[in-house]
């Protein structure tokens, strides 16, 4: 098996599994409780937050805990807006994010905020003078992601960061899911607020993720309960994930020193034998771009069907991100870039883990290509 669809999710490392299993087993108590393994529990999440907050190089006090990347994306946009609504309803954010953030910002719209969509360019990247010139008085909120879960893109988070320092009223919300692990996210440096990440990206567990929220910044929680992570998530915490979460991230953080320059080969491999397939054509721009991303097209063949061919192959990559795949439209993101329609409904995802291989690369790319001139022939039997 040849597993290239690492953006939607990644096998978690067994020391990962291993780690969620002995504190399921071992340290089961709530962490709310008073009694010994309540407060065993309540030591090994503090413990777990701590380690996270070293590797991101910020306070303990600023992770909040939650299920994942949707959730922290969730809370930051509608608990920004929520808390900060006398002081203006108006937010901004790009044409190509995660539908979690599209689809708060829609529901935003319909509490009578005013939401503004910042275009991009070819590349799929957001213009920091695009983003100046849409600030109004009543903005209070930009939220843009730092990898693009699509194409791949890298977005100028340090230049509009250092733009919204002139604007204090106004948060900086990113999404950093796909950049955590492959790229440096500088969270204080480039001035974000607000940070969303997700542990079973970088060889975590599904359902545990994190928000960092800039010390200082206020924001209204979505969830009504117990009152744990300081007010901000209610509901008892996931020890276990959160420990796993923090080992993983070590681990993916520490690969990524020795193996990011080869990964950053496998994808150049890649892109030089795919680029042999006739009608093919690469979405991914060649400068800012992450490097574990590679987005491409194939003239006249349905991404549906070239997947499922692969699969026989015990080929696994995807279509668009997998939060869209299943509704079989055209990716937004491309279309936001100006891809024309038809490349836009045959495009796929190809995302790599630190595992994978210049060989695997070869490999598939030859797969796709053989797939794509049989699929041709079957289409023009079929319209005899």
């Amino acid at each position: 098996m040849i597993y290239f669809d690492n953006s939607a999710t990644t096998r978690p490392y067994k020391e990962v599994l291993d780690s969620f299993l002995k504190v399921s087993n071992d340290f089961y108590g709530n962490p709310s409780s008073l009694h010994g393994l309540g407060v065993q529990a309540e030591k090994l999440l503090t413990q777990a937050r701590s380690q996270i907050a070293n590797l991101l190089e910020v306070k303990s006090t600023e992770i909040y805990f939650t299920s994942g990347g949707t959730e922290s994306n969730n809370l930051a946009i509608k608990g920004t807006a929520l808390v900060h609504k006398n002081k203006g309803r108006h937010l901004l954010f790009s044409s190509i994010e995660h539908p979690s953030v599209r689809g708060a910002m829609e529901q935003l719209k319909k509490l009578d905020f005013d939401i503004t969509t910042i275009p991009v360019d070819s590349n799929g990247r957001v213009n920091v003078e695009d983003v100046k010139a849409s600030i109004r008085k009543d903005t209070i909120l930009v939220s843009v992601m730092q990898v693009n879960n699509e194409v791949g893109t890298i977005q100028p988070i340090k230049e509009i960061g250092k733009l919204l320092k002139q604007y204090p009223n106004i948060l900086f919300h990113v999404d950093a899911v796909q950049a955590i692990g492959k790229l440096p996210l500088d969270l204080v440096g480039n001035g974000v607020d607000l940070c969303s990440i997700s542990a079973h990206k970088f060889h975590g567990l599904k359902g545990t993720g994190a928000l960092f929220i800039r010390e200082g910044v206020r924001i209204d929680p979505l969830l009504s309960g117990g009152n744990q992570e300081w007010q901000i998530r209610s509901g008892t915490e996931n020890v276990a994930g959160a420990v796993a979460m923090a080992k993983a991230l070590r681990m993916t953080m520490e690969k990524s020193v020795s193996e990011l320059k080869r990964m950053e080969r496998v994808k150049s491999v890649l892109k030089a034998e795919l680029e042999k397939t006739d009608g093919l054509s690469i979405n991914t721009p060649v400068e800012h771009s992450a490097p574990h991303i590679l987005n491409f097209s194939i003239k006249g063949i349905k991404a549906e069907v070239l997947i499922h061919t692969l699969e026989q192959k015990g080929i696994y990559l995807s279509t668009t991100s997998a939060c869209s795949s299943k509704k079989q439209l055209p990716s937004q993101t491309l279309l936001a870039m100006g891809v024309p329609d038809d490349l836009a409904d045959s495009a796929f995802r190809i995302s790599l883990s630190y595992d994978n291989t210049e060989e695997e690369a070869k490999l598939v790319a030859a797969a796709i290509e053989e797939a794509a001139k049989h699929l041709r022939k079957v289409m023009k039997l079929n319209e005899l």
